[in-house]
This record gives C-alpha cells, sequence and structure tokens, in this order.
C-alpha cells in the first residue's frame, strides 16, 4: 500500500482505507506472472551460506510497516529485497520510479529492524528479464518515513485525497471507474464555479464485460462445471450454459434452485444470487463478504439521522425524478397541454425548496398525478385491452400496471445490488423513510430512473406489440405475467440497461447500467465530504 501511497495517495486510500478493488488486464497479468514467487517460505534459513527465501512476511513496529517481501537474498546476516515486477524496466535516470523505491526502501526498514543488514534492493522486472538496483540512502529512507507518516494521517482523518487532475496515471488505473476522478473534479468545479466547460475523460468503460442472468424456468437447477455455470431441467437435461467471468448476478425465479458449489463459486467471485418469487416479488439475496468501506455507512448513518441534510439529498432526488417524467411527456406526448407540462416544471421546482417531508411527498404525489393522467396516450398499442387510466398496485388491474409493477421490482433489485456494491446499506434511505423490510435507498436511488427506463421499457413492450393479450392472466384478484411475457420483459429491461446514451453532465458515451453505479457512488462522494451536493440524472 506504501508504494500505491507514493503512486496515488487517493488509490491507496480507496484500496486500504475502503475495500475497494477491481482487476485489469494488467493486474490479472500480474498475478499470473507473479504467481510462482507466492508460494510462501516464512522463515529464513540460519547460518552464513547463500540463501534465497521466497514470500517472506516481516513487521517492523519501529517503522510502522509490515511487508512481504518476494524474494530475500542473503549471505549470513546481509540481505537484498528483490521485488518481482510485471513489465519491463523503466530505463530512466533515477533507474527506478519512485513508488518502486519506496516500496523497496520500507522492505529495508523492516529488515534492519529485525536484525539484518540491508544496504539496498533490486527490482526484477519480468517482461524485460532485468535487474534494476537501488541503494537506500538517507534522502530515500526519510522519503520513505515520511510517506509512512503521511499514510497513517491520512488514513486517521478518515478523508478520501483529492483526486489527481488531468494525471497520465488516472489512463490504466484499475479503480478509475472507482474513483470517478475527472468526474469529481468538474462537479466540484460546477459547484464553486457554476457551469464549466471543460472535457473530461473517459477512464470507465461505457458497458460492462459481465451482465445478469436470469433462470425462471419451474424445476431448474443452476450448477458449476469448471468455469461455466450450467442450467439444467429435470426433463431436458442442460438448456443453457454461461462462462462465469462474464457473469454478474445470478436471478432465481420460484422454484429454481442452485448447487451449493455453484454458490460457493459465486461467493467468492462476488457475484449475487438473488431469489425472487415465482410473481416477480424480490426476496432476498446471497452474497459473500459483505463491503469493507465501514466508513461510508457511518456516514451514511449520520446523514439519514440528521433531518436537515437527508432531505437536501431527498429534494434532489424527487425534483430530479419529476423532470425526467416532464421531459418524457414533452418528447413522446405531441399533444400534451402545455398548461401539464408548466405543470410539472412548477412541480420539480417545488421540490427543490420543499421544507419538509410532508411537503416533498404532497408533491411528488400531484406530479404522479399529473404524469399518469398522460400516460396512457404514449401507449400506442394496436390492442385495445392495454388501455391505462390511472396507475394500480398490489394487485395491478391491468395488464399495463402489471407491467410497470414488475419492472418496478427488476429496478429495485438492481439498484440494491448497486447499493451494496458501492459500499452503502440498502435498507436505509434519505427520502423513504426506514420500514422493516424495505430498501429504502435502493428506492431512493431508482426514483430518478423511474420514467427513464421502467416506463421506457414498458412503452417500447406495448408500443411494437411485443406483448400480446395471451401473456396475462387473469385472477380474482388482479392480473399477472405469464412465464413467456416474463422472459420479454426481462429481454426488454436488460436491452434498456444495455443502451449507450451521451451522459448529459460528463458529456461520454456510456450505458444505464453504468449510469446507475456512477450516480450511487457521487451520492458516497456528497456523504464523504467531497462534494457539498447530489447532482442527480437528467436526461436531455
Amino acid at each position: 500500500m506504501l508504494a500505491a501511497f507514493a503512486y496515488c495517495p487517493r488509490l491507496c486510500y480507496l484500496q486500504w482505507a475502503q475495500g475497494e478493488f477491481h482487476d485489469s488486464a494488467e493486474t490479472v497479468e500480474g498475478k499470473h506472472l507473479h504467481a510462482w514467487v507466492d508460494a510462501e517460505q516464512d522463515e529464513v534459513p540460519e547460518g552464513f551460506s547463500p540463501f534465497h527465501a521466497r514470500s517472506v512476511s516481516l513487521s517492523a513496529q519501529h517503522a510502522g510497516v509490515v511487508c512481504r517481501i518476494d524474494l530475500l537474498e542473503g549471505d549470513g546476516q546481509r540481505v537484498t529485497p528483490v521485488e518481482y515486477k510485471r513489465g519491463a524496466a523503466p530505463h530512466t535516470p533515477e533507474g527506478l520510479y519512485e513508488p518502486y523505491q519506496i516500496q523497496l526502501c520500507a522492505q529495508g526498514l523492516a529488515l534492519r529492524e529485525n536484525g539484518f543488514s540491508c544496504d539496498g534492493g533490486m527490482a526484477y522486472f519480468i517482461r524485460s528479464q532485468e535487474r534494476v538496483a537501488v541503494k537506500f540512502d538517507q534522502f530515500l529512507i526519510d522519503r520513505t518515513l515520511e510517506l509512512i507518516s503521511s499514510l497513517r494521517a491520512v488514513v486517521e482523518r478518515g478523508e478520501v485525497p483529492p483526486p489527481l487532475r488531468s494525471s497520465f496515471r488516472c489512463n490504466r488505473c484499475s479503480l478509475a471507474g472507482i474513483c470517478l476522478p475527472d468526474e469529481v473534479n468538474l462537479l466540484k468545479e460546477m459547484e464553486d464555479e457554476g457551469k464549466t466547460e471543460e472535457k473530461i475523460r473517459k477512464l470507465l468503460p461505457a458497458l460492462d464485460s459481465a451482465v445478469p442472468i436470469y433462470v425462471s424456468g419451474q424445476g431448474h437447477t443452476v450448477r458449476k462445471r469448471g468455469e461455466r455455470l450450467e442450467i439444467w431441467s429435470h426433463d431436458e437435461g442442460k438448456v443453457s450454459d454461461a462462462r462465469l467471468i462474464e457473469i454478474s448476478q445470478v436471478n432465481l425465479y420460484g422454484g429454481v434452485e442452485i448447487t451449493t458449489p455453484a454458490t460457493v463459486e459465486l461467493m467468492q467471485r462476488g457475484v449475487p444470487v438473488l431469489h425472487f418469487t415465482h410473481g416477480g416479488w424480490f426476496q432476498g439475496i446471497c452474497l459473500g463478504l459483505s463491503h469493507k468501506n465501514v466508513q461510508l455507512r457511518i456516514k451514511q448513518f449520520e446523514w439519514a439521522t440528521n433531518s436537515e441534510k437527508s432531505l437536501s439529498i431527498a429534494r434532489k432526488i424527487v425534483s430530479a425524478k419529476i423532470e425526467n417524467c416532464r421531459i418524457r411527456l414533452r418528447r413522446y406526448d405531441p399533444d400534451a397541454a402545455m398548461e401539464a407540462l408548466e405543470s410539472l416544471t412548477g412541480l420539480s421546482q417545488d421540490a427543490k425548496n420543499a421544507p419538509s417531508y410532508q411537503s416533498l411527498l404532497g408533491i411528488e404525489g400531484a406530479a404522479a398525478k399529473a404524469y399518469f393522467a398522460r400516460f396512457g396516450e404514449l401507449l400506442k398499442a394496436k390492442d385495445s385491452s392495454f388501455s391505462f387510466e390511472d396507475r394500480s398496485r398490489r394487485p395491478p388491474r391491468d395488464p399495463v400496471n402489471t407491467v410497470l409493477s414488475y419492472l418496478y421490482g427488476i429496478l429495485t433489485k438492481e439498484l440494491f445490488v448497486t447499493a451494496l456494491a458501492v459500499g452503502f446499506d440498502p435498507y436505509l434511505g434519505f427520502y423513504h423513510q426506514p420500514r422493516y423490510g424495505r430498501p429504502a435507498l435502493a428506492l431512493d436511488l431508482m426514483e430518478e430512473f423511474r420514467p427513464v427506463i421502467a416506463d421506457s421499457v414498458a412503452f417500447t413492450l406495448f408500443n411494437r406489440n411485443e406483448l400480446k393479450e395471451t401473456d396475462f392472466i387473469k385472477t380474482g384478484i388482479g392480473i399477472s405475467l405469464a412465464p413467456e411475457a416474463k422472459r420479454k420483459v426481462i429481454a426488454g429491461y436488460e436491452m434498456r440497461l444495455q443502451k449507450e446514451i451521451i451522459h448529459p453532465v460528463f458529456g461520454y458515451k456510456i450505458s444505464y447500467r453504468r449510469v446507475l453505479e456512477v450516480q450511487a457512488r457521487i451520492l458516497s462522494r456528497v456523504l464523504s465530504g467531497e462534494l457539498k451536493d447530489y447532482t442527480p440524472f437528467i436526461v436531455r
């Protein structure tokens, strides 16, 4: 971690204090090339004959470091630590980049404190097969001790260091999508100076390489075989499979089963397994170890129990939701009266200045009434049975409400998983108040995306005549989706999340699924004090 701190204090803090990590091609290659030196041989051989010891762990209380040395070469009490590096030797005037020098010097200090004589270290570069030496002079020792002290002070303060500005170091950083250096800097400038024309780099992928899988066939079983997950049917045998590396979450509906080996493998990979009722109600999640960012959850509880702070976030969320509803009506309902659009504009502004939760609830209710009054006009389905009069739920009374409820349930699940991935407690929100079993924060994060994602998918399914009357099952208490209809709805939902858009604030291409994560991380930056206000997502 000390080398990471010398390279980028923010990177070190995210990894060490907040427990963030994400593999990149470079880190995966490094692990593979580095594997042979990681076989532990903790004991240094006794005697004075030359020796080599791999993966030696040492602690030094006075220096304040704990280290693991890749390779320790010695002759008696005189030793040299050797650090293995993935790439080629840099061939710089300094010999080694500063982070590498600091890492080796810290190991040298630990060795000295444990009674060894150590005047220098070596870095071995695997790609170019070169060794580069570094001497532990007083300047390097002082610099190393200074960084040790600075790192300890930063962690004790509990404040994440500011992001680097326009640094080349961000370009290949595996945590760029978590750190959001350019995004945070841009939002800070917007807070301090108003609008800015500064262009930011696109450091995170537009699309996720891994995607969710959904298993709804009753009697199906999910199994692990090698590096793949397989879906088996009692009657048909294997019906589908997917590579584990390409799976971001596993969604199981109704009586679908999953084997213990598959569950354990997914837990070790940090892939959540989500369970739903046959009707689509989210029941629970099976996940490995929870996120290590305790600091974020402490801040979340502080903000949630402070009515003024939590209301400031709630105002932004509700205002953005209303604005997104207005934009949808303006864009897809040419007959929408100017009065209705102006009403939503006014309600969006009112939400920004709401004096209390009660007034904010009233504003949201009035906006929902105005929005859903025109909702049916956006439906162009040929089937006359797909009409919409008003919003109904638990149970939904018509096919349109049935699809909306199902989509809202899936979207809630999505934000629940996103909140956990960022380090939040999904049950403690700022607008939706705590209630037993209600994922309040997931519902908070979902609000601004209801019209943008869920409503949009519903319109597409009906207006393209992808749903038929036979896709709905009428019961004595309401209407539910047939199994084939659920697959259509899920497919439409996933297609929407994979859709790439131009981000309205940052100006780069990004999928809606990525936007969900970015918004959650922006909220975390507000709670940590990096940003003053939450910037919601409002479509162009």
